[in-house]
């Protein structure tokens, strides 16, 4: 077996870190054998160095700016043209690699060298509890527009470098208002050329008690997915699948007190999926009797988002 070069980017604003110092260290821990180098991209801030990180054997660190557009597309795409190796990885700046993630997942693509990328399950680490999420052992274009499959995690990603800079992938969509769902474009994206296979175990662990960094930016969340349905017509095929997202939309619009917009948004969601919670929940905040606050800590409790 063979063990291709790995790069892992780490696209990040500065205010974590300690946490980003704990994610650089899973990587440069990981029980891979191959070379692996880990970019950390600062994102229009002033760079920190990392010198004070041990980076062991057939381990590589850079530190880079993002000479891109502000915001996480940008941030990735500067890692991905800086990368030297074979294989793309990302992580969060508060997320984990076990130690095994690299050597599990470069195995399983191994014997399925016709995937498109790599994932795997996840552990969350949510109000004191890690809870363990299994991701399908094969997602399908159909699949991601029918659900994010939040199981499969931008941190737990694997992908080739040679399509991700000039191929049949391509960067990370910087054109996505306030790069919301970015992630998801590109599993849509990739997922349109072949399938995604995952490990049949956790190997990150997803820190999710913090606030998201799109909590309550709900006009970027209105704008992000509004594009995100322009983008692929083929939801139109997929009534729940494009149900469940008009309902976040809808959501929004509640949240941002715009209740005409909610409103009309969560009849349209409705029409194709009637068991859409999002839009019977956007019908409730929209009369202003619930803050949109309480149902989303209620959602955040079992480690998921809207």
């Amino acid at each position: 077996m063979s063990f291709p070069t790995i790069s892992a980017v780490i696209a990040t604003i500065g205010s974590r870190p300690e946490l980003l110092r704990t994610a650089v260290r899973s990587i440069m821990e990981q029980d891979y054998p191959g070379d692996i180098e880990v970019i950390v991209v600062f994102d229009h801030v002033e760079i920190d160095t990392l010198s004070d990180i041990q980076v062991p054997q057939n381990r590589a660190l850079k530190t880079i700016p993002n000479e891109r557009p502000q915001g996480l597309a940008g941030g990735r795409n500067s890692g991905i043209l800086a990368a030297s190796g074979e294989l793309i990885g990302f992580c969060d700046d508060d997320d984990y690699w076990y130690k095994n993630k690299i050597s599990r997942q470069v195995q399983l693509w191994a014997e399925h060298p016709q995937a498109i990328a790599i994932s795997s399950g996840i552990t969350i680490r949510t109000a004191g509890e890690d809870v363990q999420r299994l991701a399908p052992q094969r997602a399908t274009f159909t699949d991601f527009l029918q659900s994010r499959i939040t199981e499969i995690h931008p941190s737990a990603m694997l992908y080739r470098k040679e399509d991700l800079n000039g191929g049949k992938i391509g960067l990370v969509d910087e054109q996505l208002p306030s790069a919301y769902g970015e992630d998801y474009d590109l599993l849509l994206r990739a997922t349109q050329h072949a399938d995604i296979l995952s490990v049949q175990d956790p190997l990150i662990l997803v820190l999710w008690d913090r606030p998201s960094f799109f909590a309550g930016k709900w006009q970027s969340m209105v704008n992000g997915l509004t594009y995100l349905l322009q983008k692929f017509p083929e939801f139109e095929q997929q009534p729940r699948g494009l149900a469940r997202i008009s309902g976040q939309v809808a959501f929004a619009y509640a949240a941002l007190g715009n209740s005409q917009q909610a409103r009309r948004w969560a009849k349209a969601t409705l029409s194709r999926d009637i068991t859409q919670l999002r839009a019977w929940a956007a019908y409730i905040v929209s009369t202003g009797l619930v803050k949109p606050q309480v149902l989303l800590d209620l959602v955040q409790k079992t480690g998921r988002g809207l």
